[in-house]
């Protein structure tokens, strides 16, 4: 470690610090402390380091992060010092802590623990380090862990531990008012504290009271005035003086509490007038605390009940202030001055020399403060002088915030305190011209508000002198270059409204003029439209006066290349101009008033204008209008799309493919039984899914079967290799089947069974080639929708297939029902299990995928049928003929068609299903008619078929998805 240097310090870190001090520049420093960081992360973490050294290092990383860099490795070490009992090191490590962490450091629970314990201390050094932390460290969360013993030690022996305890109260009121609110008594009686300290920091705490609640604490005003007494007359200990100043931040606190509590109150002023007064005599004004006790008399005098004395007193300061040599007390002075002359204006005057003097200043910081006391002092007697200096002031300066400050305030003064018409229009020019931009456009709105509507006198003769003498000021403006965009606004404006009024300048003259504008700046496209809609006023003016109106050749290129302009707005305007200029002089007129600008547009929010043409049109047979609100009963494209909305509200996040535009189904009328092909769904309002296990497919009975046949032409096969996994292959496999050779279903339940089977079974389904959502959605847009669009459509259609699964056409059940016991009769030729060609189809659709729509038949919902779930089938044997004999149910006056499964086990033969799901599905009896179609392969050959599977060993009833894949090769 090196010798040992002075302090007890080693001689290596003094020579830290005197290479710190002596470095020439910033890159230096950082290396010298980037050494000292290195070598501090390395001696710190070795076993056994004694605490004379551990406490060296932690004050080596005072200096660390006290020069901006990184100590965080060491933390924690300064955290376990504030644990030592040795004295020196507990404060050195408190020492750190507070330097190190804030409020909400994650390390702040370790210590929070040592400060209860060392609150509690007999050594009220140790308690005074604890309050300093807790100052510093103790947030809101942990208030109320230190709060009673904070409370506790406001009754310490020691006065330093009572003045640090009020300090600690008063950072809780400052971080959490609600947690000490309880506790305000307690700074009342501090305040009668014997020792000046502790009596002086409980003025703090009180001060923020008071600034929040004045009234509650009016009764402390006696006491106030006595304590202030008291000091004044040095009563205090020799040890509270500064610069032979008797307790001078006693003082100012308590000034500034008066001024508090003497604002507007005359009673509690008059208790000050004595001891402020005494101030005002006795202080000394030959130290810069002396001028900081008299600065804050003069601030307490300009807030209390005004006094005739103290006023003249606080002045004759003011005056010694302002001719002071120093910048400083000339700045306290004028802002001095600035308070006082709010409660008398004519102290002011006694000082214009020293405040002009203070404006010909070259420090930019008193000329600032001038102008803010200009400001205030500002009437109609001396505006312009002042809105003159100001001017220049501002066009002298390039600070842009301060410039828009300076031509508000000037723009503000002309408006209040203009003494002429000329005046007013010729500073805000200047105000416009040089500070340019930065001038709020809402000044630029009030002053357009302004020429418009006058001063807001009667007199019509001052309102036009107003606007003449703008319009002649802006036409010997508007040729400068570089205007700002905010005054060109302006321009145009008052030259489109009064620049013809008089008869003073011709329409050509001036219409000129604002195309030269419109030409001059073109990248601007508000200028643009300011100047066309001038020369829409001017041409407008003119043509109601009935005077001849010649539009100049560069007007008439601006409107052509406006009327072409990629700006809308700029379109519009030029459009709107040549309508104009196209009227007569009625129309113009009553369009475009003359002087209309401030007049108040009533607006006619029930359109009675129109009454008169909807009683025309009422009267020769038009509906009358039905409000949104009262339409009831009626289907239009909005009911079904927001019961589609409805619908999706239902359901959270949805995962399927977007679904295809619906094709418009072409209405047909009733078809009978003999010829009936297909059937068409009766659009009807959709309803909420409900999953079940049993598939809901829809059949219809006919005296000839052999017309139902299920469209096939353009279909691809599913047969051969597998696409899906087992489950779902082996549940297409039985639905396929099944619906080749039995009963043609309706093209809505096609298209509900499809759908949902999409929803329900997404997730396990992986098609191999199918093509995307997206991509026939594109197609359809692009192509109109082919037939394999329109195939897509139909099968993909969610809802539309839902709604319309619920009910078929009621004339084909009506004639099914009156053949029910003719058709209970048939029996379905058995198929040939090992055929696994397409079958025999008389006739075959090219728009529907049945052994897509069936697919996994099992998962799609089903409307509540009436069937017996609970009764047995009626063949238990593996009838393989019976597989194939479907019933169908349908309802006497539902108008709903239910399929009725049969035999369990006789499903099982092909399904591969889950247990769960044939125990659902299947076991049912007939509750209606059954239909027969005769289709289907040969009878006698499926029997032979099967006696030859049996012979190879192989089990129809295995869960085997690849069955006819293995037989087959």
């Amino acid at each position: 470690m090196g010798s040992q240097g002075g302090f007890g310090q080693s001689k290596e870190f003094l020579d830290l610090v005197k290479s710190i001090g002596e470095a020439r520049s910033k890159a230096e420093e950082d290396r010298i402390v980037l050494n000292e960081i290195e070598t501090l992360k390395r001696r710190i973490s070795e076993p056994d380091i004694p605490k004379r050294k551990m406490k060296e290092y932690i004050i080596r990383l005072v200096y660390v992060e006290m020069l901006g860099h990184d100590a965080s490795f060491g933390y924690i070490h300064a955290v376990k010092m504030t644990h030592d009992d040795n004295l020196v090191l507990k404060r050195t490590g408190y020492l750190a802590v507070t330097l190190f962490l804030n409020e909400d450091h994650d390390l702040i629970i370790l210590i929070v623990n040592t400060i209860q314990k060392d609150l509690k201390s007999d050594n009220y050094l140790i308690v005074c380090a604890a309050l300093n932390a807790v100052c510093k460290l103790i947030n809101d969360e942990t208030i109320p862990a230190v709060l009673p013993q904070v409370v506790e030690l406001l009754g310490h022996s020691k006065e330093a531990v009572r003045r640090k305890a009020i300090m600690a109260l008063h950072r809780f009121y400052q971080k959490s008012p609600s947690s000490v609110q309880h506790l305000v008594s307690n700074f009342r009686k501090r305040l009668c504290d014997n020792d000046p300290g502790v009596m002086g920091a409980t003025l703090c705490p009180l001060f923020d009271l008071i600034t929040v609640d004045v009234n509650s604490y009016k009764d402390l005003v006696i006491s106030f005035v006595s304590i202030l007494k008291q000091v004044a007359e040095r009563r205090l200990p020799k040890s509270y003086d500064y610069h032979q100043m008797p307790a001078p931040f006693i003082q100012i606190r308590l000034l500034k509490i008066l001024a508090l509590l003497g604002s507007g109150d005359k009673q509690a002023s008059e208790n000050m007038y004595t001891v402020v007064g005494d101030i005002f005599r006795k202080c000394d004004s030959s130290s810069n605390i002396g001028n900081a006790v008299l600065y804050e008399c003069i601030c307490c005098v300009s807030s209390i009940y005004a006094n005739p004395k103290l006023i003249e007193s606080a002045a004759d300061v003011i005056a010694r202030f302002l001719k002071s040599d120093s910048h400083n007390l000339k700045y306290m002075g004028i802002d001095a001055l600035g308070r006082l002359i709010k409660t008398s204006p004519e102290i002011a005057e006694q000082h214009q020399l020293a405040v002009i003097d203070c404006l010909e200043d070259p420090d930019d910081t008193l000329k600032r403060k001038t102008f803010e006391l200009l400001y205030k002092m500002t009437k109609s007697s001396n505006v312009e002088v002042i809105v003159d200096r100001m001017i220049d002031y501002m066009i002298s300066i390039n600070d842009n915030h301060y410039k828009t400050e300076i031509a508000s305030r000037c723009v503000e003064l002309a408006e209040q305190f203009a003494p002429s018409n000329h005046w007013f229009i010729q500073t805000m020019n200047k105000v416009f011209e040089h500070a340019g931009d930065l001038v709020n456009i809402k000044v630029a709105h009030n002053l357009m508000r302004l020429i418009a509507e006058g001063f807001g006198e009667d007199d019509d003769n001052a309102d036009s002198q107003l606007r003449s003498s703008a319009v002649e000021s802006y036409l010997r403006i508007i040729g400068e270059p570089k205007l700002p965009s905010v005054f060109l606004q302006v321009i145009c404006w008052v030259l489109g409204e009064y620049s013809t009024a008089d008869g003073k300048f011709s329409a050509s003259y001036i219409t000129g003029k604002l195309c030269d504008v419109a030409e001059a700046y073109s990248n601007d496209e508000t200028v643009k439209a300011y100047a066309i809609t001038a020369l829409m006023k001017i041409y407008a003016f003119e043509i109601a006066a009935g005077r001849k109106v010649d539009m100049l050749p560069e007007c008439q290129s601006l409107i052509e290349e406006l009327s072409a302009s990629h700006s809308t707005d700029l379109q519009q305007r030029a459009y709107e101009l040549e309508a104009v200029i196209g009227l007569d002089a009625y129309a113009v007129e009553i369009i475009m008033p003359a002087d209309a600008s401030c007049e108040d547009i009533e607006i006619d929010k029930n359109l009675s204008f129109l009454n008169g043409y909807v009683q025309q049109a009422l009267e020769k047979g038009a509906q009358p209008y039905i409000p949104e609100n009262e339409r009831s009963g009626m289907l239009s494209v909005s009911n079904f799309r927001s019961q589609d909305q409805h619908e999706a509200s239902m359901h959270g996040l949805r995962f399927e493919a977007y679904e295809l535009p619906k094709p418009s189904v072409p209405s047909r009328p009733p078809v009978s039984l003999a010829s009936a092909t297909e059937l068409v769904p009766v659009p009807e309002p959709s309803y909420p899914r409900v999953t079940q296990n049993v598939a809901s497919v829809p059949s219809v009975s006919s005296t000839d079967p052999s017309e139902l046949r299920l469209r096939l032409d353009g279909v691809q096969k599913k047969w051969g290799r597998p696409t899906y996994t087992p489950s779902e292959t082996s549940t297409s496999t039985s639905t396929s089947e099944k619906t080749v050779n039995g009963v043609t279903k309706v093209d809505a339940a096609r298209e509900t069974i499809y759908s949902k089977v999409r929803d329900t079974t997404y997730d396990s389904r992986k098609p191999d080639a199918e093509i995307p959502p997206e991509k026939q959605k594109l197609a359809a847009s692009l192509f109109g929708g082919s037939s394999k669009t329109e195939k897509r459509a139909s099968t993909t259609g969610h809802r539309a297939g839902k709604a319309s699964s619920h009910v078929i056409e009621k004339p084909h059940a009506s004639k099914a029902s009156d053949k029910t016991v003719a058709e209970k009769t048939i029996v379905q030729p058995p198929p040939d299990l090992l055929d696994l060609g397409e079958p025999a189809v008389l006739s075959r659709s090219p728009s529907i995928d049945p052994f897509k729509q069936l697919e996994g038949l099992l998962d799609s919902p089903q409307v509540p049928s009436n069937s017996n779930h609970g009764a047995a089938g009626a063949n238990k044997d593996s009838d393989i003929l019976g597989l194939h004999a479907e019933t169908a149910g349908s309802g006497p006056s539902s108008g709903i068609v239910n399929p009725v499964p049969t035999n369990k086990n006789d499903l099982d033969l092909l399904s591969g299903l889950s247990n769960s799901a044939t125990n659902n599905a299947l076991g049912g009896t007939p509750t209606a008619h059954s239909t027969q179609v005769g289709k289907g392969p040969n009878t006698k050959d499926s029997l032979e078929k099967d006696a030859l599977v049996r012979q190879m060993g192989v089990n129809p009833t295995s869960q085997n998805p690849n069955l006819f894949k293995d037989l087959l090769g």
